[in-house]
């Protein structure tokens, strides 16, 4: 399947087509793993796309949503949640530590814990906004210098950290590896490392190498592009 067309975030049938094509690849690769497509949510990764597009996919049946930035998804998703209350928003880019409770206020899911300050700031977060969002570790399996996350050699350490030193129950792992190169050792390495620690969610894999991901245990999908189109220039 190719990308989606450029104007697609203004077109809702296309959106609906779009999504579709995308669950029938996920229930294709979920069938060549021998997996249920139950255990596979898709993220649909809307960022810089309007709210008009994201009501066209909800529309389609779409539910589950990602975002990079605090502020866009704040200005785009509560007025959206009175009239879809199966709306679920995960926060998928960096997080700065003085977005921390507006990140809370707003994220179902938050993906990219990744560092001893963050998780400070989100236990007191949690703490004053009396609201507690999934949290993903977001692990650097590339240890890519110009990339978010905890390096690998951390991720142990980080993990029981977050839990014995800040009370943060974490609930899975995120990654994003290298561009360059086969993904499928980067995507088992995590895998491994969830069930050392018997993390259940996996979020993994985006429009190039989603497949890749179900086959080494993707529990989440983040999908924008192949849904949206081409994300609209600044």
């Amino acid at each position: 399947m190719t990308d989606a067309a450029p104007d697609a975030s203004s077109d809702p049938e296309a959106i609906a087509r779009n999504l579709a094509a995308v669950k029938a690849r996920i229930a294709e690769a979920c069938a060549r793993a021998g997996r249920d497509p139950g255990t596979v949510t898709l993220v649909a990764v809307s960022k810089t796309h309007p709210a008009e597009a994201v009501l066209a996919a909800l529309a389609a049946g779409q539910a589950v949503f990602g975002e990079n930035r605090v502020q866009e998804a704040m200005a785009k998703f509560p007025p959206l949640r009175p009239a879809h209350p199966q709306l679920r928003l995960h926060l998928i880019g960096a997080l700065q530590t003085n977005k921390a409770r507006e990140a809370v206020r707003v994220a179902d899911v938050i993906e990219s814990l990744d560092r001893p300050k963050l998780a400070a700031a989100l236990a007191d977060a949690m703490a004053k906004e009396g609201r507690r969002p999934a949290l993903l570790v977001q692990v650097n399996t590339g240890d890519e210098p110009q990339k978010a996350g905890v390096p690998r050699a951390e991720a142990d350490a980080f993990l029981r950290a977050c839990r014995d030193d800040h009370g943060l129950e974490i609930t899975g792992l995120m990654c994003i590896p290298p561009v360059e190169g086969d993904p499928r050792p980067h995507f088992a390495w995590l895998a491994g490392l969830a069930a050392r620690h018997g993390l259940r969610t996996l979020s993994m894999g985006m429009s190039g190498d989603f497949e890749a991901a179900i086959a080494e245990g993707a529990t989440h999908v983040r999908i924008g592009t192949a849904i949206f189109g081409s994300r609209p220039k600044p």
